[in-house]
């Protein structure tokens, strides 16, 4: 337990002073223990900044040494009513077709009625009919505004609601879907009346028929063929191209499918990007700093990666795989140009004139260098065993051993200064227990000298 304050009592000395000078001193070894602490966890957090580039740089590798991330394509239209998208495995082409109908969904108008019963014929149920034959049975609400809620709600693939015109109300009823399978009959009576032929069918007035979308291909020719889609979207007519359609074309409209440079410019580009993150955040926390010391000279200090010779290693490796030639080729006469300082850039006009004059060359080498540099990169920031990883897990065992340290350095102060604080208030009671001596021998001496 700490002792209480006892400055001065009788020696009259700034006791708390003095022991927190002397604490001073014993706590030293604490304070340097702190240090460490400190400079290990901005190491790990570094280290872990680090590893995240990495294994960024990794997936962009990848994604360029990919054979079929070469294999992007775009499609282009002549008419802007017709769009297009490919995904990986559609290939370069030229199509021709006229829209002859885009796909349309069925809205139609039950007859007007002041109440339920008249459109109903005292029906408790309404029944829809899809072209399939599909039948759903809806509940009548009651009143008009609940069964189109009820309509709405029953999966019939109709959505309704409730319209009122000068006292009278009439039910708006819209497919859910475009195209000739979402059309739909009505019907006054229970699915079992429909089955038997005893329901009422209820009289529509068409606002809209539905229809499915239509194109011809290859039209004028004799070998002209029309193609329809309940949507306006044709996702078969070419393998992995999806044709969307907005509007009716009578002239022919011409579909390009063609090798898309832009996605193969991102791919290379993407790599030098990453490559550069990875090599530039190596740099800057290895780079040294020069400041004035208080007694005026000069103080050099390392980066956190300084003395970390495996990051030394990485960089080396990462240079050396994205630098060497693949299959004899130089990667610099593809767009990828190392400086003298060991930095990357993309050239945009190298690389677009060598994939100009032999894409085949271009995807060989960058992929090749992309799969070296995929490979350097997974070493280091694997989860489980990359060296990145591993050094992380490392000098995050270093700071939880200098915490405990640190901990252990409390309890030890703790009670080094307990025995101070006990050690003065002890040469108080001294002094003061001397004092008093010397008071009582003084008194005496006294006594006997006026006696005498």
């Amino acid at each position: 337990m700490a002792a209480m304050g006892i400055d001065g009592l009788v020696s009259g000395l700034n006791t708390t002073d003095l022991i927190n000078q002397l604490m001073q001193v014993e706590s030293a070894p604490q304070t340097l223990l702190k240090s460490k602490q400190t400079e290990t966890t901005n190491l790990v957090t570094a280290l872990q900044a680090l590893n995240t580039k990495v294994s960024s740089l990794f997936d962009a590798a990848t994604k360029a040494a990919t054979a079929t991330s070469w294999s992007a394509t775009k499609a282009t239209s002549s008419a802007t009513s017709v769009t297009a998208t490919t995904t990986t495995g559609a290939q370069p082409t030229e199509l021709s077709f006229t829209v002859d109908k885009v796909a349309r969904s069925q809205v139609s108008l039950t007859p007007a009625f002041t109440d339920l019963a008249t459109l109903t014929g005292g029906a408790s149920s309404l029944t829809f009919r899809k072209p399939d034959g599909t039948l759903t049975e809806v509940a009548v609400g009651a009143d008009a505004a609940a069964t189109a809620r009820a309509i709405t709600a029953s999966g019939a693939g109709v959505n309704a609601v409730a319209v009122k015109v000068d006292g009278q109300t009439r039910l708006q009823l819209t497919s859910t879907s475009t195209g000739e399978a979402g059309g739909f009959e009505l019907f006054a009576g229970t699915k079992a009346q429909v089955t038997g032929g005893t329901a009422t069918a209820v009289p529509l007035t068409h606002t809209r028929t539905a229809q499915d979308a239509a194109i011809t291909l290859w039209s004028g020719s004799a070998a002209a063929q029309q193609v329809t889609s309940s949507t306006n979207t044709f996702s078969d007519v070419l393998a992995n191209t999806s044709i969307t359609v907005s509007a009716v074309e009578t002239d022919p409209v011409t579909l390009t499918v063609k090798r898309d440079d832009a996605a193969l410019q991102s791919l290379a580009s993407g790599l030098v990007g990453s490559l550069g993150v990875v090599l530039s955040e190596i740099t800057s926390r290895t780079a040294t700093t020069t400041t004035k010391g208080d007694d005026g000279r000069t103080v050099i200090s390392g980066g956190l990666f300084s003395g970390e010779s495996g990051i030394r290693g990485l960089q080396q490796q990462l240079q050396s795989a994205a630098s060497y030639p693949v299959g004899g080729v130089s990667p610099s006469t593809v767009g990828f140009v190392v400086g003298k300082d060991g930095t990357f850039t993309f050239d945009q006009a190298k690389f677009t004139a060598a994939l100009t004059a032999d894409p085949d060359k271009v995807q060989k080498v960058i992929s090749g260098l992309a799969q070296r540099v995929a490979d350097v990169a997974k070493k280091a920031s694997d989860k489980v065993d990359g060296t990145l990883t591993l050094q992380i897990t490392g000098q995050q065992a270093v700071v939880k051993d200098l915490g405990a340290q640190i901990d252990n350095w409390d309890i030890r102060l703790a009670q080094r200064r307990e025995g101070l604080q006990a050690t003065y208030s002890r040469l108080e009671v001294s002094l003061s227990n001397m004092q008093s001596q010397s008071s009582w021998l003084a008194g005496q001496l006294a006594s006997l000298s006026s006696s005498s």
